[in-house]
């Protein structure tokens, strides 16, 4: 089966400030999984990123793999001293999750990205 992307296509991997925005749309494979992964943690360790906003509201299904991928991603973002916020989760999709018995360990959700950038803002004293 062919993919309509080439192998090197890659998941954007948006800096908004110190904070990460990383919008999934469709499937994500295990080879983009891992890009993803490695991309996350190198742009958190090279500057001063304190946060990573994930949206899923382009997805439609979140399988045990991708529920995997999210935690894994939470983890080395919070060894590295940032946050991670999921945005956009679809009704069905939080069914799904919790039918399957994931708990996605790490991570925070937010309604949407401006929801989830609020939470990730420092807040002023």
């Amino acid at each position: 089966m062919s993919h309509p992307f080439p192998a090197s296509s890659q998941v954007p991997v948006l800096a908004l400030g110190d904070i990460l925005l990383v919008t999934l749309q469709g499937e994500l494979h295990d080879g983009m999984a891992e890009q993803l992964q490695q991309d996350i943690t190198s742009r958190i360790a090279a500057a001063s990123v304190t946060g990573v906003v994930i949206d899923i509201s382009g997805v439609e299904i979140v399988d045990s793999f991708l529920g995997r991928v999210l935690a894994e991603i939470a983890s080395t973002a919070s060894l590295l001293a940032a946050r991670t916020v999921l945005a956009g989760m679809r009704p069905a999709v939080a069914i799904t999750l919790v039918e399957l018995g994931l708990t996605l360990p790490g991570l925070v959700t937010a309604l949407d990205v401006d929801r989830a950038m609020e939470l990730l803002s420092p807040r002023e004293a």
